[in-house]
This record gives C-alpha cells, sequence and structure tokens, in this order.
C-alpha cells in the first residue's frame, strides 16, 4: 500500500462533528506515505492493525477480530499456508514490534480462487491470545445489514510500498479515502464491471492516495456518527497504486460477516457490541485533522467472556 495526497484542504463531517483535513500541509511534511498518506508512527494510532509475516518477513496486513482472531487477504497466503512459518505482529513499527504471536490456523474462503479477486477473504488464528491494552485492541465488526454510505470517508493503514514497486517503511502507514460506489466503479473507464457485489472501491478518482504492494489484507476503516470505528473493507487488489481512474478495491466486510461468524464462533449476544470504552490514541491523529480527537472503538470489557477462544 502507498498514500498519496493531493494538494487540497477538505471538510470531513461525521454525525455533527466537522474535521478539517489540511492535506496541503501533510505534502509539505517530510512524513509522506502509503502512497499519498502519512506516518502513523505513534504506538495505539489504530490499535487492531497487525503485520503477518512469512519467514520473519512483512507479506500483508491483518485486523484483530478477537483475542485470537485476525482477519485479512486469501490472496496473501497462495502458496503460503503453512501456519508455522506466518507469524503476526502488533505496534506502528514492523522492528522491533510491540508484541509478536505465532499463527495457528490459517482459513482461506472455500470459494476464493486465484488468481481471480472475488471472495478474497481468510483468516488467521493465532496461538496465544492477545491481551487488549490501549494500543493494542480488535476493531468493530459491522453488522450483515450495516450500510455505509458512498462519498464518506475511510481511513487506510499499512506498511506497503510508498510509491508502486517503490521501497516499504519500517513505521505505519496511514491516509484518507473516499467510499465509491459500485456502478461508478464498474465504469468501462474505472474497473469495467469487474467489481462485484463482494468487493467495494475506496479513493479518488483523479487518482493520488491509495493502497499499494504489502498492505492487502490490511484495514479500510470508518467511524460512525458516535465515532465508533468500524471494519468496512480488506484491502484486496487494484491497478498498480494511486492511478487516476483506477481506486482501490476492498473486500467487502458486511458480505462476509456471516461467514466471519461461522468459522471464528465469535457469537456476540445482542447489545455487546454495542457496549464502548475510549481506546487508542484518536485514530485521526491532530497531526493530519487539526483536530484531538479520541479514538472510541469497540468495549469487550462485557464481552470477554463470550470471546475466550
Amino acid at each position: 500500500m502507498g498514500l498519496v495526497f493531493s494538494n487540497i484542504a477538505v471538510g470531513v463531517r461525521w454525525g455533527d462533528l466537522v474535521l478539517e483535513i489540511s492535506v496541503k500541509s501533510m505534502a509539505k511534511s517530510s512524513s509522506l506515505r502509503i502512497v499519498g498518506g502519512l506516518s502513523s508512527a505513534e504506538t495505539g494510532d489504530w490499535p487492531w492493525q497487525a503485520s503477518l509475516q512469512y519467514n520473519n518477513i512483512h507479506r500483508c496486513g491483518a485486523t484483530l477480530i478477537s483475542n485470537t482472531w485476525l482477519v485479512s487477504a486469501a490472496h496473501c497466503f497462495r502458496d503460503m499456508t503453512h501456519p508455522q512459518k506466518w507469524t503476526a505482529t502488533f505496534g506502528a513499527l514492523l522492528k522491533p514490534p510491540s508484541l509478536k504471536r505465532s499463527v495457528k490456523t490459517i482459513i482461506i474462503h472455500e470459494k476464493y480462487l486465484y488468481p481471480e479477486h472475488d471472495y478474497d477473504i481468510a483468516l488467521v488464528q493465532l496461538s496465544k491470545r492477545v491481551e487488549f491494552t490501549s494500543s493494542i485492541h480488535r476493531v468493530c465488526l459491522p453488522e450483515p445489514s450495516q450500510t455505509f454510505p458512498y462519498n464518506t470517508y475511510a481511513v487506510i493503514t499499512g506498511w506497503g510500498a510508498l510509491t508502486n514497486d517503490g521501497p516499504a517503511p519500517n513505521a505505519l502507514q496511514e491516509a484518507t479515502v473516499k467510499l465509491i460506489d459500485s456502478d461508478t466503479c464498474n465504469r468501462k473507464e474505472v474497473y469495467d464491471g469487474d467489481i462485484t457485489p463482494r468487493m467495494l472501491c475506496a479513493g479518488y478518482l483523479e487518482g493520488g492516495v491509495d493502497a499499494c504492494q504489502g498492505d492487502s489484507g490490511g484495514p479500510l476503516v470508518t467511524p460512525d456518527s458516535r465515532l465508533m470505528w468500524y471494519l468496512v473493507g480488506i484491502v484486496s487488489w487494484g491497478d498498480e497504486c494511486a492511478k487516476p481512474n483506477k481506486p482501490g478495491v476492498y473486500t467487502r466486510v458486511t458480505y462476509f460477516r456471516d461467514w466471519i461468524t461461522t468459522k471464528t464462533a465469535l457469537f456476540l449476544t445482542p447489545g455487546h457490541n454495542l457496549s464502548w470504552i475510549a481506546g487508542g490514541r484518536g485514530s485521526f491523529r491532530a497531526k493530519a485533522f487539526n483536530v484531538g480527537i479520541q479514538n472510541v472503538t469497540c468495549s469487550l470489557q462485557m464481552a470477554t467472556g463470550l470471546l475466550r477462544l
């Protein structure tokens, strides 16, 4: 993944909050990354982000959805399905990580068939549970019927390439993108009908900001009006990185919510997914948005007993 920004300033409204994004000021920063993004090196900014490493080399991103489960992209495991060769690390830096876990199980969606992009989702079970802290904890999973309006903003994070086929960073990168409707993304000049109901586009048709190589499997997240952070998409594919009319394509998480539940046995009773605590550092960081917002994410304080897998 790589993040790239243009010289624009955008006012983003979530509920009654207006966030002023000064992309122009970010472009002047030496920390520009992801393709068109910026460094997110402070521990706890994106506490659900994980690095999946094969023989201790970063291959893909992943998202923590419980004490023992990660969700990622199926294509990350092509010809590399031996769990004992994989590890997951947590924290803003690849080296040294804040936490490291070996992998117990890899579950690839039954309908995924390389080199096709459809059903690009996989689950990774850790060999030892992760104890949640303010800097490492799970993201909220949306319900199957939950909707995320198009043209709203979301955030992508990862350790992918800073340009197409370019170098990769040691510090986690972040960037802001817009959700794009599938009709637009299926236009001839964009992806010409290749976007299925299991996919979601995000980025900018003018290009400049995108995920890139090495970001695959990582999270696309967005907050609701209460700043509850939800996993909307999983970095899947695209035509190179940050090209005009070629936004990033993500696995649509709502489509696979029931599949995730079936495979992981993450059965949250009604109401538990609506319990919240303050955590993290404010995932939209003040340096990027010129505001200080404390991140609020799913609380496991009431549901811990249900998630001991």
